[in-house]
């Protein structure tokens, strides 16, 4: 029985420890932040291809 308690105080304790360390919470946030820069960088080199290649294709038709 005494085992049994000592396991939870320590689960107790190490998840107050948790709780309270904020080393997680900002890893969240810059994975988070990471993230949304990808999903912006991927748009727009995305959008800027597709009118790229707009303007190469009146260009060459243009030429012939």
């Amino acid at each position: 029985m005494r085992l049994i308690s000592l396991c939870a105080a320590f689960v107790r304790a190490t998840f107050r420890s948790a709780v309270r360390d904020e080393r997680g919470a900002s890893l969240v946030e810059y994975a988070l932040l990471t993230v949304l820069i990808a999903v912006v960088c991927v748009t727009a080199v995305s959008m800027v291809g597709a009118t790229t290649a707009t303007s190469f294709s009146r260009s060459a038709s243009s030429i012939q």
